[in-house]
């Protein structure tokens, strides 16, 4: 409730990445549908496949990038070091080897590097999709901006 007199703010527009790999493709698939009307105020972008597959099921505009194996976690991974990624929605498959997990590696290591929410299974993505801080301005994301903690050891290395 505001009871300050100014007018709302409203909530700003994320931009959120869907990736899933092929044995998770229908769980990723599941979860948008079901959280259709919330992932409609947001721009959408995606791997290959994934992308065409939730545009034709959600009725919704997807940007997509090439497949996960041809550089499409690539191309993500690139958007989120550019600022244009706020959230990650990344259903891989930990009990399958893909031919692309440095790939995969990588994608992780950039969204944890920009310090951007990242989902790995649909009880997360659920915990992002509804938090209240997907309804509040998000902070600049930059490496090295997020406070590490007091190192004795690291100060005897300067």
């Amino acid at each position: 409730m505001n009871t300050n007199h100014e007018p709302a703010k409203p909530a700003p527009r994320r931009k959120i990445a869907l990736v899933a790999h092929d044995r998770r493709k229908q769980d990723l698939r599941e979860w948008a549908r079901y959280n259709r009307d919330e992932l409609a105020k947001h721009d959408l972008f995606a791997t290959g496949t994934t992308g065409r597959l939730l545009s034709e099921d959600l009725g919704l505009p997807v940007t997509c990038f090439q497949s996960g194996p041809l550089g499409g976690d690539q191309q993500i991974g690139a958007r989120i070091a550019d600022g244009d990624i706020d959230l990650l929605i990344f259903l891989w498959d930990p009990m399958e080897s893909q031919p692309h997990d440095h790939d995969v590696k990588a994608l992780l290591r950039i969204a944890v590097v920009w310090n951007i929410p990242v989902a790995c299974n649909r009880a997360s993505a659920d915990f992002l999709i509804s938090s209240p801080m997907m309804e509040q301005p998000s902070p600049q994301s930059i490496p090295g901006s997020v406070p590490r903690p007091h190192s004795v050891l690291a100060e005897s290395w300067s």
